[in-house]
């Protein structure tokens, strides 16, 4: 399959801001799965944009955007192609710096209540033993899809795993970290994954991009869960990059000095057209 995706958000400084810093995590890496035909991902403002390329500590590429101001306007776009193939989930052969281990540390944003503890254990009661990790996350993936309703406008980035369980309502971002959260408490290491989708049907139009999570399973390796949706990745899935939570996988990130009131606009098409490979 090949999919194809253009992303613009644009940032708006009234009055202007005196300066402008971005890390931008916008672009993919080719995997098993997921080849990146061609992709380009600029920043352009009213002012002169300094843009450094880079890796962070756990191998996303990385772009740094520095804007000395006084700056009106920011705009961020990303066009580009890549062709993906069906792993049933499994990542095999992505930038890999730390041991599985690592993702087993808990953050402020996927510290869990006990609420969401017992809801873990109780989630994977019976699926095939402490041993059979795989059944026992398909099963927990489920049951998250199953206690939470997806919901616009109920929750915001800063908001944490127990708080979006407890509301029992959120977006991908909030289903992403309480499996991550829950993956954790059972002892599995997990990790926070942002992308994109492309939907089926005429619509390719969205007002975000998405986010899943990954757990690392014994002989399978890094395996792909989406709990907003109840499924493993499928080639309609571009992965962009990996963290210990939202903020660490976070396409857009940054801060500035001075200005007033900041406004965000998104405009994003995600998709997919049939692509048969060729021996």
């Amino acid at each position: 399959m090949r999919i194809r995706v253009d992303h613009q958000t644009t940032y708006r400084y009234q009055p202007p801001a005196k300066a402008a810093l971005q890390v931008l995590r916008l672009i993919p890496r080719s995997h098993e799965g997921q080849n990146v035909v061609r992709w380009r991902a600029s920043a352009e403002a009213d002012v002169e944009v300094q843009l450094k390329r880079g890796e962070d500590a756990l191998g996303n590429i990385t772009q740094t955007a520095m804007i000395q101001g006084p700056v009106g306007e920011l705009v961020l776009k990303v066009e580009g192609e890549v062709e993906t193939w069906d792993t049933h989930g499994v990542v095999r052969g992505a930038a890999e710096r730390f041991p599985p281990e690592a993702f087993l540390r808990v953050t402020p944003l996927t510290a869990p209540s006990p609420e969401l503890c017992a809801f873990a254990l109780e989630a994977v009661a019976g699926a095939g033993g402490e041993h059979d990790v795989i059944a026992r996350l398909h099963r927990l993936m489920l049951a998250i899809g199953g206690a939470m309703a997806f919901e616009t406008d109920t929750t915001h980035p800063a908001t944490t795993a127990a708080q979006a369980f407890a509301q029992k309502r959120g977006v991908c971002q909030d289903f992403s970290h309480v499996f991550i959260s829950a993956a954790r408490r059972l002892g599995v290491p997990a990790r926070y994954v942002s992308g994109h989708l492309a939907r089926e049907g005429e619509v390719v139009e969205q007002d975000a991009s998405h986010a899943w999570a990954e757990a690392h399973v014994p002989e399978l390796g890094w395996v792909g869960f989406d709990a907003a949706n109840g499924v493993c990745p499928t080639p309609s899935y571009v992965r962009l990059a990996i963290g210990l939570d939202y903020l660490g996988a976070a396409p857009v990130r940054g801060s500035r000095t001075g200005g007033g009131t900041e406004t965000m606009g998104v405009r994003l098409r995600v998709s997919h057209a049939a692509f048969q490979s060729q021996a």
